[in-house]
């Protein structure tokens, strides 16, 4: 139970705050010099993102293991769930991205941002929580590792590059 709480925070952590990435940047008007700067609209967007991490999903890297232990969570367990956080919350928080970027503007668009992500957060949720839940029964939960690894390697490929595309899209 411990981890699967852990990752709900995880994700309730990243989507309450998403909403704020590009919001004040669209509000002040300083969305459009982004766009006009001569720097890679994409590295800017990188720079949102991380920042975005930093305060979503490190805080609560840094707390799982006193919740993990709070919850009861084995060491080696807590190693893996370690892990899967170290892997996932970087995901979580660039795939957010893409949504918000889409939705940046729009009267309701945390709900809607929500309701585009949560079927790309649904993958992370399995392999990490399957992960961790193999771990605990002493079973290999290298594959699942390996499937996060590769999630976020597609995240950070793609999802700046998608996000900085739904920008420039809504700014036309």
């Amino acid at each position: 139970v411990g981890p699967g709480v852990i990752w709900i925070a995880a994700l309730l952590a990243t989507l309450l705050s998403l909403e704020a990435v590009f919001r004040s940047d669209l509000e002040d008007g300083s969305l459009e010099q982004l766009l006009l700067s001569p720097h890679p609209l994409t590295l800017l967007v990188m720079a949102k993102i991380l920042s975005h991490w930093l305060t979503a999903g490190l805080p609560l890297l840094l707390l799982a293991p006193i919740l993990g232990l709070q919850f009861g969570i084995a060491g080696y367990t807590l190693g893996v769930l370690l892990l899967t956080l170290i892997l996932g919350t970087p995901a979580l928080s660039l795939m957010g991205a893409i949504g918000v970027a889409l939705t940046a503007g729009l009267r309701a668009a945390g709900i809607l941002a929500t309701l585009l992500l949560l079927p790309l957060y649904v993958p992370i949720l399995i392999f990490a929580t399957g992960a961790t839940a193999a771990a605990n029964r002493g079973l290999a939960w290298g594959p699942q590792l390996y499937m996060l690894g590769a999630l976020l390697m597609l995240a950070i490929t793609l999802a700046p590059l998608a996000a900085a595309a739904a920008l420039r899209i809504r700014a036309n």
